[in-house]
């Protein structure tokens, strides 16, 4: 079993930025991909950006530029930091780790809007 705990999410002025942590803890042998994923209010969930345990990166369009995902490997910890913020980003960003290749894991997310 593994347990996600994401941190940093928060209010921000458009323009701003944020940096969200995730921290992966618990039977974590395998871990692999590394993501994170956004679900705004009556959207469908999207995945924003994620990370090979190699440190290949994905983007998705909307965010290149502006977002960079790293991670950690002896610390088993992924980051979003998040640059030039806009409304459109706003969003409950959650943490996603598969391990062994095959088992998805969720954190519980964390909020972030941006707004003046």
């Amino acid at each position: 079993q593994v347990q996600l705990v994401e941190s940093g999410g928060g209010l921000v002025l458009p323009g701003g930025s944020l940096r969200l942590s995730c921290v992966a803890s618990g039977s974590i042998f395998g871990l692999d991909t590394m993501g994170w994923y956004r679900q705004a209010p009556g959207k469908e969930r999207e995945l924003v950006a994620s990370v090979t345990r190699g440190s290949s990166v994905h983007y998705v369009d909307s965010v290149k530029g502006r977002f960079t995902i790293s991670r950690d490997n002896a610390k088993k910890t992924v980051y979003l930091q998040m640059d030039s913020l806009k409304p459109g980003d706003t969003a409950v960003y959650y943490c996603n780790a598969v391990v062994l290749s095959r088992y998805n894991y969720w954190g519980p997310g964390t909020q972030v809007t941006v707004s003046s």
